[in-house]
């Protein structure tokens, strides 16, 4: 049903290869397999992300990256979380499924934290990108030995509004753009990219909160943040503070992609990649304290 629909989709709206343009595919095969090859040894990430590293060298939090930010996989992050194209997911959701097992190591009792979207980037785009992964993986019973707790929230920032008649407009909008031809336009800044590492800092220092209500299920639990990128930090930071400050134990974090891989990431996306999940960092991953 799943392949029929795909079909169908393709005849209403036409789509090129997200990476090398070719018809017929929003994620040709060849792509595709390039995309698992990137994503294929998971790796440790935080050493290379200045707010996650304290002054003595040692981590704040391990952080799990499914593969490098670059080339096949930077492009449909890119076209998945600005474009909308959500059937990327089919091939991302697993890569990010692959890095949660590397990092959980088949033990239980950990919950998922995502990190959530601002507002206006949830408004521009119509849906939260990790959310839109975990719900996949959800769907497709990866992981269901670890249960998503969604109490992350932007201070002031309706989820209900957010979900409304807001985001059916955003899908319209954007799926008339498809079938009229012409391109969606970034509308406004409000994301991190080009930033540097004080004021993305800034930017999110306080950006978040756990609800009164949603800390009773958070507290004492031990949580792994997932995010869709790491860059310096910043985010999965604020998130960690938000997330202990209501009682809930941060055991570690999980990303689709690094941007600033260590050197050997990129000898994990190789065929016969050696085993490099372990850093210098002087944290022991996953705390059970």
């Amino acid at each position: 049903m799943q392949r029929t629909f795909d079909d169908l989709l393709t005849l209403l709206v036409p789509v090129d290869c997200v990476c090398c343009e070719m018809e017929d595919a929003v994620l040709c095969g060849s792509c595709a397999k390039k995309v698992r090859q990137l994503c294929k040894q998971p790796f440790r990430a935080e050493q290379e992300s200045p707010a996650l590293v304290d002054v003595d060298g040692s981590a704040k939090i391990g952080v799990v990256a499914a593969g490098p930010y670059r080339d096949e996989l930077a492009r449909c992050l890119l076209s998945f979380k600005r474009y909308g194209q959500w059937r990327l997911a089919d091939v991302l959701a697993p890569c990010l499924s692959k890095a949660l097992e590397t990092a959980i190591g088949g033990r239980s009792g950990y919950y998922l934290v995502p990190v959530p979207s601002s507002g206006k980037a949830y408004r521009r785009r119509g849906f939260s990108p990790v959310h839109l992964l975990l719900f996949f993986m959800r769907m497709r019973r990866m992981l269901p030995h670890c249960p998503i707790l969604d109490v992350l929230e932007k201070p002031g920032e309706s989820s209900i509004l957010m979900a409304g008649p807001q985001a059916v407009r955003k899908v319209t909008d954007r799926l008339f753009e498809q079938v009229s031809g012409r391109s969606p336009v970034e509308r406004g800044g409000g994301g991190q990219k080009g930033l540097g590492r004080g004021e993305r800092a800034r930017r999110v220092r306080g950006s978040m909160m756990v609800g009164r209500q949603k800390g009773k299920e958070l507290r004492g639990r031990k949580c792994i943040l997932v995010d869709d990128v790491l860059t310096t930090g910043a985010t999965l930071a604020e998130a960690a503070r938000a997330v202990t400050l209501a009682g809930g134990v941060v055991s570690g974090a999980v990303v689709l992609a690094a941007t600033r891989p260590p050197a050997y990431a990129s000898v994990a996306a190789k065929d016969d990649p050696p085993v490099v999940i372990k850093t210098q960092s002087k944290i022991k991953w996953l705390k059970d304290e």
